[in-house]
């Protein structure tokens, strides 16, 4: 870690103690607020691709969500749904093979996230997010996501109508919010009183438990054919969460376990392109 990330978590750190010491559900507000908040924004350029796109916007919650869409209209439409702190441009590579296929390509920059507007993102919006576009620029049949896109994926995919005529790939997945919440809390070093604070306040925001929000959960209820993409050396979304799902041999899952490609890497991975295209 360099010293200017080691000073700003020392900060925060501090921080929420000294607000914890006056009250533990202000902390506990804080906290969430910095975990639903995207700090890296890459400041990379669109890869020219999208310059042939078709820029396409909706508005969600009085913010503009920006996005692409390649190859309209075709009758079979993928949607691809990146992760956080990421943007549409991780999905570059995916779009030329499947207009090759015959695909509409649909890729939308999550709020607080690339082009679209807010400061902040949280699943319950994600999700409200894919109903949108499934509203306005569906009926999608097909989807490709990675890490945070694909919790909100599987929880949209569980409510969704003919959802077992779709397809639906999750690329190391945020399997379980619980384990997201850990880490963060690992991180940053805060005590057990704020934790429970926290969790509370997840309650009291959306009526539900931290654990509700969880893969594992939700594929039991989603319909649609998937295919589930994990690395064995994935450091933020590790595959032990992904292997409580696997043992359940859901029919309706087929899992491709790899190795030595990470979190990131796995998402440009020629091989697994490869794969993904031949699924859908």
């Amino acid at each position: 870690m360099k010293l200017a990330q080691k000073l700003a978590v020392n900060y925060l750190r501090a921080r929420l103690n000294i607000i914890a010491l006056v009250s533990k559900k202000k902390a506990a507000k804080k906290a969430f607020q910095i975990f639903c908040t995207p700090y890296y924004k890459s400041k990379k350029k669109y890869p020219p691709l999208f310059d042939k796109g078709e820029k396409i916007s909706f508005d969600l919650e009085g913010h503009r969500i920006k996005g692409f869409r390649f190859n309209h209209p075709q009758e079979n439409k993928v949607l691809l749904i990146h992760g956080f702190e990421s943007s549409v441009k991780t999905f570059d590579r995916y779009i030329i093979p499947f207009i090759k296929k015959g695909y509409e390509v649909i890729a939308f920059d999550a709020p607080a996230h690339g082009r679209s507007e807010g400061k902040q993102i949280i699943l319950p919006l994600y999700i409200t997010m894919l109903e949108k576009i499934f509203e306005q620029f569906g009926p999608i049949n097909r989807f490709i996501s990675h890490s945070f896109g694909g919790l909100a994926l599987a929880h949209f995919l569980e409510k969704m109508p003919n959802g077992a005529f779709a397809k639906a790939v999750f690329i190391a997945p945020a399997t379980e919010t619980t384990t997201a919440i850990d880490s963060f809390f690992k991180f940053l070093d805060l005590p057990v009183e704020i934790r429970t604070a926290f969790d509370q306040h997840i309650i009291d925001k959306g009526g539900v438990a931290p654990s509700y929000f969880s893969v594992h959960r939700a594929i039991k209820n989603i319909t649609s054919k998937i295919l589930w993409i994990h690395d064995e050396d994935d450091q933020l979304t590790p595959i032990k969460d992904v292997l409580k799902v696997k043992q359940e041999n859901h029919l309706h899952v087929e899992y491709l376990i790899t190795t030595g490609l990470g979190h990131h890497k796995i998402i440009r991975d020629n091989n697994v392109i490869r794969r993904i295209s031949e699924f859908l």
